[in-house]
């Protein structure tokens, strides 16, 4: 899954002249005095030989020099690590949390060096008895060329040894280091999380390596594709437990310095790149698999939370979903555990070590008592996702981070499948078009979108590969791949071919056309792919009912941007079209150029309805009178329209008004039919989309046409005047919508549901765990959104991991909004910039539709861009793009749009 985004402070004042300066290198001179000297003390405390930590750090203009390059040489290959850390889970006499380690690796040269490349970030090493900072050691009879000299390439983050002679190629290696480095609580390597038990403060060591924070935790050649096998050893305190990859081989008690300490081995882990490697040391405790499982599965959690069975619903869907996936794959889990874990603290949702996945504790725990069908939908969604992982991600792994989406696209896509096999009631597959299909086309209608798979040299350094953790490498491909190519990789070879490998993806669409031959296509399986994931974007195929024309263009929610970014299909895609002719013939043709024509599409009569099912990734037009057909069917008959096509309907035609392509009255006339509709996913597509009504205008006029009261009413009904939960999870989903809207669209009786719901909810401690939180008025509102604002950079009071969210959900309220634009722009390198992610910018600019905000917006970015600091960029590129967008949309329709809601009410 994916991770957080880090940014740094800009630089914001002039020194006074050279005297200043002269001021300024002094102090400087002194703190890194202070700190080597804390450094030596804190290896002294440890019992390792010092002679000085102190190492050079070299910082150059970019050079064709090798350690001046971000990607490693191809000269060395690791085969194996052996690394014993040891991480203190109490802080020093001054206050600091640091762990110490050992650290080997074996590696073969390939091509003649004398120069080692070594990832290292933030470690501090220790010199060896010849005066460097490793030890180079020559494996079966090989003499290690000596070492020339050692340094540290601050801004390619590599330690550099070089050698007095070129090593010999064939041969192998070892070399040896002991570092230390800070167990930090930033969330990434190897850091530290915090929480209470019993009203003692516990604190947990865990890792978090993906993508490149391997090299934050001990030296090694942090690339996905150097993969090896890595031997663990951890030392840690008694009465904690320790855990990592591979199953614990023994635990043993000795002493040093007085100190007891346990130390626990790990089994050999599989052939594994660098980003899998995790372990944690920890008091949680377990819940387990019965003995006759073939696999041990075990829970872990704080002991709390495990003991009120809050873990007991992962367990018990863990299983099936890794026989589901063993079946799906046709390969059988390759490891002989599968331990997952909730931390208190963590960045992502999850991550797919192999053998030990990490999650946040909403992930991992469901309680029955408080959390909700939202929550327990999201629990088993994200561990079908990690444990899709193990086999298309940890046993075949990308080449290069360009190639990500091979990773998580696939894994996003079999995540409902397994979720369905666990859940089959709960008809999940159907959410896919919203929660992954529609979520992507939200982001890839931008001219700040991007291809899925770009070239490696253009993803480069750390802050680059960090970007591509996103909706589109998530949720764009395998979609397509699966629904509109009706292939399979059930029966494919690629998992087998490359196990324990790496891959691109034009390795997938070979093995794809070999078992899938028989499958007729208009072009290779490498030749339709390649349109859809080597340019950004998507289409919007225009259909005319009256000529059997077909056309295609690139869709742009701003009809009016530029796209600068050229693509050599020239935005032309390879477009199977389903459709669906009045209720009864149906079809399929692949649409190959900008432009032709199908006489089956033609018609006079009937409505044509294309993308069956919306197992295309492309947007729909058609012609006037053939929307007017489909309107009429609705509102006379909506069910002969497939559900997902329902709602398919009503988010096309908002998203084509939005773009300038069919006037915004005729979107709005989609909606007029829910009157009659009951299902879950057209009302979530109409309010999903009213809802961009409701952040432009701020009025709730907006929702009038919905007529929410035969919803509300329904569900009335069919819970026993709200007694029960409705029969079908859609429906308690949509139950949701219909109390939501009824409220917003003033039904009788909704106002006085909802404020009894909350009296109930109050008054029960055990479902209800926070506090009573009331404003009398618009100034004690504002006042205490601000201090809450301030709360939520106070880590002792916001865990970091939910900074983003509490802060957005502030941004949602009218009067929280342009407080926390203030306090954004004003705290926007609070600790680093850790919390200031895309996902916070998208969530504070959504409503943003004036110039002025449009000028901040800049500005923001033009600070940003002139410190030295780095930040997604892209993230205020689409906010400054959806808010010129806002605003050109808002100068064409509010009248319009105005105008239509007045005469549905008349």
């Amino acid at each position: 899954m994916g991770k957080g985004f880090y940014i740094s402070k800009p630089l914001g004042f002039v020194l006074f002249g050279l005297g200043a300066g002269a001021v300024l290198t002094i102090f400087a001179l002194s703190v890194v005095y202070v700190q080597e000297k804390r450094k030596n003390e804190v290896n002294a405390r440890d019992g390792t030989r010092i002679v000085t930590t102190a190492a050079p750090h070299r910082t150059s203009a970019p050079s064709n020099e090798a350690w001046d390059k971000y990607r490693l040489p191809d000269a060395l290959l690791p085969e194996y690590y052996n690394v014993t850390l040891w991480p203190r889970l109490v802080p020093d006499e001054e206050g600091m949390y640091i762990f110490t380690g050992k650290s080997g690796v074996v590696f073969t040269c390939l091509k003649e060096t004398n120069l080692i490349l070594i990832h290292s970030n933030e470690l501090n090493f220790t010199l060896t008895s010849e005066m460097h900072h490793a030890k180079l050691t020559g494996l079966g009879g090989t003499s290690a060329p000596a070492i020339l000299e050692t340094w540290f390439q601050t801004q390619t983050q590599f330690m550099v040894i070089q050698l007095k002679r070129k090593l010999q190629v064939g041969k192998s290696y070892w070399l040896y280091t002991e570092f230390h480095g800070e167990l930090s609580d930033n969330l990434g390597g190897f850091y530290r999380s915090e929480y209470t038990e019993n009203d003692v403060k516990k604190v947990v060591a865990t890792t978090q390596m993906q993508p490149t924070a391997a090299r934050n935790v001990f030296p090694c050649f942090d690339e996905p594709s150097m993969k090896a096998v890595f031997h663990l050893t951890l030392l840690h305190p008694p009465g904690t437990v320790a855990l990592s990859n591979g199953m614990e081989l023994g635990t043993k008690s000795f002493t040093i310095d007085n100190q007891e300490v346990l130390q626990t081995r790990f089994e050999p882990t599989e052939k594994m790149s660098t980003y899998l490697l995790a372990f944690v040391v920890s008091e949680f405790t377990n819940i387990r698999s019965p003995p006759e499982a073939n696999i041990l599965i075990r829970i872990w959690g704080r002991r709390e939370a495990i003991e009120s069975c809050q873990g007991d619903y992962a367990l018990n869907v863990t299983f099936p979903i890794l026989k589901y996936l063993e079946n799906y794959y046709n390969t059988t889990y390759p490891l002989s555990k599968s331990d997952q874990i909730a931390l208190p603290d963590f960045a992502a949702g999850a991550m797919e070590n192999w053998g030990l996945v990490t999650y946040r504790e909403l992930s991992l725990f469901y309680d029955p008592k408080v959390s909700s069908n939202e929550d327990k939908e999201w629990v088993v969604t994200v561990i079908t996702h990690e444990l899709a992982h193990m086999w298309f991600g940890n046993l075949v792994t990308m080449r290069w981070w360009n190639d990500l989406w091979l990773n998580e696209g696939f894994a996003s896509y079999v995540s409902y499948l397994a979720a369905d096999y666990v859940e089959p009631t709960w008809n999940i597959k159907d959410l896919m078009v919203q929660q992954q299909v529609q979520k992507a086309f939200d982001v890839d209608s931008l001219v700040s979108s991007h291809p899925l798979s770009s070239r490696e040299d253009e993803v480069i350094t750390p802050d680059q590969i960090d970007q591509l953790f996103d909706t589109i490498t998530y949720s764009k491909v395998f979609i397509m791949c699966q629904k509109q190519l009706e292939i399979t990789l059930l029966s494919s070879n690629y998992l087998h071919e490359y196990a324990y490998s790496n891959t691109v993806y034009t390795d997938l669409w070979k093995k794809l056309q070999e078992v899938n031959s028989s499958i007729q296509l208009p072009a290779s399986i490498n030749e339709i792919m390649n349109r859809w994931i080597l340019q950004m974007g998507f289409p919007v195929v225009t259909i005319d009912t009256r000529t059997g024309s077909i056309t295609q263009q690139h869709f742009l929610i701003h009809p009016e941007a530029v796209v600068d970014k050229p693509s050599d299909y020239n935005y032309e895609w390879f477009v199977p079209i389903t459709w669906l002719k009045s209720g009864s013939n149906m079809g399929q043709h692949w649409l190959l150029t900008k432009t032709a024509s199908y006489e089956p599409m033609k018609t006079d009569t009937d409505w044509l309805l294309a993308n069956l099912n919306v197992t295309g990734y492309y947007r729909v037009n058609y012609d006037p009178q053939n929307w007017e057909r489909l309107l009429t069917q609705l509102n006379s008959d909506h069910k002969v329209i497939p559900v997902l096509n329902r709602g398919q309907i009503i988010d096309d035609a908002f998203n084509l008004a939005r773009a300038d392509i069919i006037n915004i009255t005729l979107a709005l006339r989609t909606t007029k039919y829910l009157y009659e509709e009951k299902e879950y996913i057209p009302w979530e597509s109409a309010v999903r989309n009213l809802e961009y009504f409701f952040l432009m205008f701020d009025r709730t006029e907006v929702y009038g046409p919905l007529k929410a009261q035969p919803l509300f009413d329904h569900f009335k009904d069919i819970t026993s005047n709200w007694t029960q939960k409705p029969p079908r999870y859609m429906d308690q989903y949509n139950q949701i919508n219909a109390v939501s809207m009824a409220c917003k669209t003033g039904v009788k009786g909704c106002s006085e549901l909802t404020r009894m719901w909350y009296r109930q909810w109050m008054k029960n401690p055990d479902t209800n765990p926070y506090g009573k939180f009331e404003f009398s008025d618009s100034v004690q509102a504002s006042s205490s959104l601000s201090r809450y604002l301030e709360y939520s950079i106070d880590p002792n009071l916001i865990r970091k991991q939910d900074i983003t969210y509490a802060i957005v959900y502030i941004a949602d309220n009218v009067i929280g909004q342009p407080l926390v634009w203030d306090f954004v722009r004003a705290n926007w390198d609070f600790d680093d910039g850790s919390f200031f992610s895309g996902g916070l910018i998208n969530g504070i600019t959504k409503k943003f539709s004036t110039e002025f905000e449009l000028q901040q917006l800049q500005r923001f970015k033009e600070d940003i861009a002139a410190s030295s600091f780095t930040f997604d960029m892209q993230a205020i590129e689409r906010a400054i793009e959806q808010t010129k967008a806002n605003i050109k949309w808002i100068s064409e329709n509010k009248a319009q749009v105005m105008n239509w809601l007045i005469e549905q009410s008349d």
